[in-house]
């Protein structure tokens, strides 16, 4: 293993929450179309960016494609300046550096611009190798395309692996994307969130508040819908609920925080960068409502140990 480094790469300089635009165009998953469309997004990230968010995570796979192209829409209406994040699939049948560069340009053309600050790789899929993705990658950042390459869903064996590529060609790793929360603490178990805390690479963590199941909107009356239901079952409702109590009750000590706020910024106090999903304007202004108070460790505590009792083993 590499020498300990807490140096993070300077695109994260300054950016404690960012958001995440996986609901943007997505109609499968999230029901995009239904009860929010283009205009409710558009506000989630002009409220985002009028309450200090500047970091936008999205991938090209989201809505295929509709939200980058929704984000290039409304980042072409600022000047402000915005810290743009998104992942390309490394499907099976992109077996060539063509293909690399391909993908990459559509995501450029999506987003209206002619660099993107973090590019990502979704997730470690067969047959292409880490390493080989990771010297395209290298290629691109030499050449300008992209500031900084991140991956995402690694372990890490598969980071290592990465970093060990990039910085050969002079490249540092700036980024894993995972999933974490109250609910899904497994990078704390297989050694991810440690490493990346000690190699310098920043955790983005992606569903910090568990799909909205910490939000406490949920219940047995009013059950998750959708594709989310085939994760979250009316059992896990019921096993959750003293989770949910314990964070509108510390919310509720805070000024009348929500549930949601509590979860995040629970996620923020273990080093990680949360990229909690915005739909509409209310949603973006709770998100960047974490800003500017923390946890204590007495309460941060008390949120360790009520997940470890009831959050589902995975």
């Amino acid at each position: 293993m590499v020498e300990k480094n807490e140096e993070f790469h300077p695109i994260f300089n300054g950016i404690e929450i960012g958001v995440g635009t996986w609901a943007w165009g997505d109609r499968l998953y999230w029901g995009y179309g239904s009860n929010y469309a283009a205009d409710d997004v558009k506000n989630a990230f002009v409220s985002s960016l009028d309450n200090g968010l500047t970091f936008f995570d999205t991938a090209e796979v989201y809505g295929q494609g509709k939200s980058e192209s929704l984000l290039g829409a409304f980042v072409s209406e600022t000047d402000s300046k915005l810290v743009i994040a998104t992942k390309i699939m490394p499907f099976p049948w992109r077996l060539t550096h063509k293909a690399f560069k391909s993908a990459l340009r559509g995501s450029l053309t999506r987003l209206n611009r002619s660099y993107i600050d973090l590019y990502q790789l979704h997730m470690p899929l067969p047959p292409l190798k880490i390493e080989t993705w990771m010297e395209y990658m290298a290629e691109a950042q030499q050449n300008n395309l992209i500031r900084a390459v991140g991956v995402s869903n690694f372990s890490v064996e598969q980071m290592q692996r990465a970093y060990d590529t990039l910085i050969k060609s002079g490249v540092t790793l700036a980024s894993n994307q995972v999933e974490y929360s109250l609910l899904d603490r497994s990078i704390e178990d297989n050694g991810v969130l440690k490493t990346c805390l000690d190699m310098g690479i920043k955790c983005i963590g992606y569903s910090p508040i568990g799909m909205g199941l910490l939000s406490g909107k949920y219940s047995l009356n009013n059950p998750v819908k959708g594709m989310r239901a085939s994760k979250y079952s009316k059992q896990d409702l019921i096993r959750i609920n003293p989770l949910i109590d314990t964070l509108k009750k510390i919310g509720s000590d805070h000024g009348g925080m929500s549930a949601s706020q509590v979860a995040i910024n629970w996620v923020r106090a273990k080093g990680v960068l949360p990229i909690p999903g915005a739909k509409n304007h209310d949603q973006a202004v709770q998100n960047s409502s974490v800003l500017g108070w923390s946890l204590d460790e007495r309460e941060i505590e008390r949120l360790d140990d009520i997940s470890k009792k009831v959050a589902k083993e995975r």
